[in-house]
C-alpha cells in the first residue's frame, strides 16, 4: 500500500541539536577540539564595562569562520545560511528558538576590531584547526 506524509506543525517540540549532528560533521569537530577561550582576554580591552553588551567575541569570531569556510560574501547571507543549518547553531551555541545576531551587529563588531588583532586571532584559529587537521 502506498504511503502518504501527513505534516502537521508542532507548536512545541524537544531537539537536542547535539543528537541530530553527525560525529563527522566539521563544525561538531571544531567545536569538539578547538578552544575558543582564548578569544576573551584577548578582546577584553576593547568592550566598555557599562552598557549594552555587546555581541560574544567567541560567536563573532565562530562566524567569521564560517563565513569563510562556507564562502559567503555577505553578512547578510551568512546569517541567512545560519538560520537553517543545524550543525551551525550547534557550533555557535544557539538553540533553534534562540535569537541570532542581526549581519548589521556583525558588521558593526567586525568594524571595530583594529585589523591587526582580528587577524590575530583569526589567523591563530585557523593554525589550531590546522595543527588538529580537521577537514
Amino acid at each position: 500500500m502506498q504511503g502518504k506524509k501527513q505534516f502537521e506543525e508542532k507548536l512545541f517540540t524537544t531537539v537536542q541539536l547535539s543528537k541530530r549532528i553527525s560525529a563527522s560533521n566539521y563544525y561538531r569537530k571544531v567545536k569538539q577540539q578547538i578552544k575558543f577561550d582564548f578569544i576573551y582576554p584577548k578582546t577584553k580591552l576593547l568592550y566598555s564595562k557599562r552598557g549594552k553588551e555587546s555581541l560574544d567575541p567567541v560567536v563573532f569570531f565562530k562566524l567569521c569562520l564560517i563565513r569563510k569556510h562556507e564562502n559567503w560574501s555577505s553578512d547578510v547571507k551568512l546569517m541567512n545560511w545560519v538560520k537553517i543549518r543545524l550543525d551551525l547553531l550547534y557550533f555557535l551555541d544557539y538553540n533553534l528558538d534562540d535569537k541570532l545576531p542581526a549581519s548589521a551587529t556583525i558588521s558593526h563588531t567586525r568594524s571595530h576590531f583594529p585589523p591587526a588583532l582580528f587577524n590575530e586571532i583569526f589567523e591563530q584559529i585557523e593554525s589550531m584547526i590546522a595543527e588538529k587537521e580537521i577537514q
